[in-house]
Parts: structure tokens; C-alpha cells; sequence
């Protein structure tokens, strides 16, 4: 098993680079091995091109050793069409007589149909090996298709005192907290998630782009929970730059291209309304960067899977408040001078 385990690690190590970049499909990696050697590997990419079986198989130069192979991959080989052919058949076609698989596939298009298909060929497949680190390894996958919503990532950066912002401002810009390679670091989280959200203070007040400056990656689908639709129309969020959604209470803005209008009801379970929502949209991931009212939105519903809190090196002495967030699992590390917590929601 431990030969196993080695090889999942490598497919792991490999599905990462897809991060922010396959969605709405899965994180998968796989490796190819023969008499003890790597003979070919790959990983999936982006929706729509080969996934990473396809890839492994391609890389091997001398296709005849594939009927004396192993192929690892980290997630159950899909058995459906969708915008490419089944991998099962594939690994069939191919006559490799091993498969070993990190976990399996808990969406319905799948969930252990790829093995039994692999099992009635006569294949011989080993599952479970690193199963934790693979369910790790696509929590925003499981988290939408399991519990039919995106995984939620609160973020956050509070002053030494507590204080997530002063309470006066002479300018319509942020007032930074952290150092900068904290916030290096949120927007490299930006191009790893789907889409960001923000309340309509944060945007009034900062005017922000929501996107990924300092970071090489995709920009996220920008949300934004505007009730009153108080968005000054200069925004830059309404730049039609990136896909947008707004979600007020009435409907009172002409859709342009990538700006896109949703109606909820703010006086019922706001949160539950926006995710049941993106559900639909097929958004598997959201990284919340609101004010405190946003964050304390989600977290007084219990719907968000992970916080991460940045400690600045500062004091505001007087400010708004951080979230009440009472919660003992967590991990630290420091940023330079900064410190951060990363909370995991077990409940």
C-alpha cells in the first residue's frame, strides 16, 4: 500500500496546478507506472479539454507497456459523456490492467459507476489510497455536489485590537491593515476561487475592482448583496469587465453583458437565498470578503467551511468590529508581520 501511496501523492501534487482553472469539473491527477518507474502522468486543465487520464496516457512514449501498466488517478475515472469521452473507456481500450484510485466520485454522473464499468472489463481496481488527502484535494467539488452549494472561504483582516476598519475615512479606498505579501497572498486565494463577494458598504466605501492584481490567474465571478441598490453607477464592479452578479431586493438596472441582476427576499435567510442561487449558476466556490455585516451574515447561519483571519501588525484603538466568530480549530502561521488563523467548520 505504501508503493500506492507514493504514486496518489504525485497524482495529488499534480491535480494542484489546475487550481482556479477547471471548474466546474474536478481536480484530478494521474500517474502512469511500469516496473517501478513513471512512465507518464498528467492532469486535468480547464473544462472541456482532456482530463487527466487522457493526458497521462498520452505522455507515455511506448504505448505497448500500457498493458503491463498501472495507471493512478486521484478521483474516480468518470464513466459519462459530457465535453469528452468516458476515461473508463479509455483505460479499456488501452488494456491497462491496474487502476488504483485515490476516492471516489461523489457526483451522480458518476459515483462508482467508473469503477464497476472498470471491474466488469476485468480490470483490477484498488480504491481508497490517501482517500483524506484526495477528499482534501477537491473540497469544492464535494461540498457543491454533496451538500448543493459552493464551498464558502470567510476572509478577513482585523487590526491588533480587534478593529476591521476605522470608523471615519477621508478617502473611498481601502485602508490597509495587513503587509503586502498578505495581500500577495488574497489574491493568489482570488484566482483559486470561482467567485468573490462583498456587501454594499465595502463597495461604497472602497471601490474596489475584485479581482486578481497581484497574482497571475484567473479573476473570480464578482457577487455583490446590494438590498437597496446603492451601488453608485461608477463602480468599479459594474465595468463589465468580469462577470458580475448583483442580488438586491428589487430589480433596478439594465443587464449588460457581464452584469447580471438576482432578486431575494433580505428579510428572510439571506445567505441560504445567494447560495441556493449560485448553486443553480453552477458556482462551486466563494471566497467572502465583505464587511463585518456580510461575514456575520454567513457565519450566524453556520454556512461557510473555512475562515481565514489576517492579524495586522496595527492598532485602530476605535473601528468597526470584527465578526463574532467563536471557533478553537484552527492552525496559524506568520506572513511576515502579520499572523494568520485558518479556521475549519466541522460542523
Amino acid at each position: 500500500m505504501k508503493i500506492h501511496e507514493k504514486y496518489i501523492k504525485r497524482c495529488i501534487e499534480l491535480a494542484k496546478n489546475g487550481l482556479g482553472t477547471t471548474y466546474p469539473n474536478p481536480l484530478v491527477g494521474s500517474v502512469i507506472v511500469y516496473d517501478g518507474k513513471i512512465i507518464g502522468e498528467g492532469w486535468h486543465q480547464k473544462a472541456g479539454e482532456p482530463h487527466a487520464e487522457v493526458n497521462a496516457v498520452n505522455s507515455v512514449k511506448d504505448k505497448s507497456l500500457l498493458k503491463k501498466a498501472t495507471i493512478y488517478v486521484s478521483l474516480e475515472p468518470c464513466s459519462h459523456f459530457g465535453k469528452t469521452p468516458p476515461c473508463c473507456d479509455l483505460i479499456i481500450a488501452n488494456k491497462i490492467p491496474n487502476v488504483v484510485i485515490g476516492t471516489v466520485d461523489s457526483n451522480v454522473k458518476v459515483a462508482g459507476n467508473g469503477i464497476k464499468k472498470l471491474m466488469e472489463a476485468g480490470t483490477n481496481v484498488t480504491v481508497g489510497v490517501l482517500e483524506a488527502e484526495c477528499n482534501e484535494l477537491n473540497k469544492r467539488f464535494f461540498t457543491f455536489h454533496e451538500k448543493k452549494r459552493p464551498y464558502i472561504i470567510l476572509k478577513w483582516a482585523e487590526s491588533q485590537d480587534g478593529f476591521i476598519a476605522p470608523l471615519e475615512r477621508s478617502e473611498n479606498k481601502p485602508v490597509w491593515i495587513t503587509n503586502p505579501y498578505s495581500r500577495q497572498m488574497v489574491h493568489k486565494w482570488r484566482t483559486e476561487e470561482q467567485a468573490i463577494l462583498v456587501g454594499t458598504q465595502t463597495v461604497v466605501d472602497d471601490n474596489p475592482k475584485l479581482n486578481a492584481r497581484d497574482w497571475y490567474g484567473n479573476d473570480p465571478i464578482r457577487i455583490v448583496l446590494d438590498r437597496s441598490n446603492r451601488i453608485p453607477k461608477n463602480s468599479h464592479i459594474l465595468d463589465n469587465q468580469v462577470k458580475t452578479m448583483l442580488f438586491s431586493e428589487f430589480r433596478m438596472g439594465v443587464e449588460k453583458e457581464n452584469v447580471i441582476f438576482e432578486t431575494i427576499d433580505f428579510k428572510k435567510n439571506r445567505a441560504e437565498q445567494v447560495l441556493q442561487s449560485l448553486y443553480k449558476q453552477q458556482i462551486q466556490s466563494v471566497i467572502i470578503e465583505g464587511g463585518r455585516q456580510t461575514l456575520q451574515t454567513f457565519i450566524d447561519a453556520n454556512l461557510w467551511d473555512e475562515a481565514r483571519i489576517f492579524i495586522g501588525n496595527i492598532q485602530f484603538e476605535t473601528g468597526i468590529r470584527a465578526p463574532v466568530f467563536v471557533h478553537k480549530q484552527f492552525s496559524k502561521q506568520c506572513i511576515g508581520t502579520d499572523e494568520l488563523l485558518i479556521h475549519r467548520n466541522h460542523d
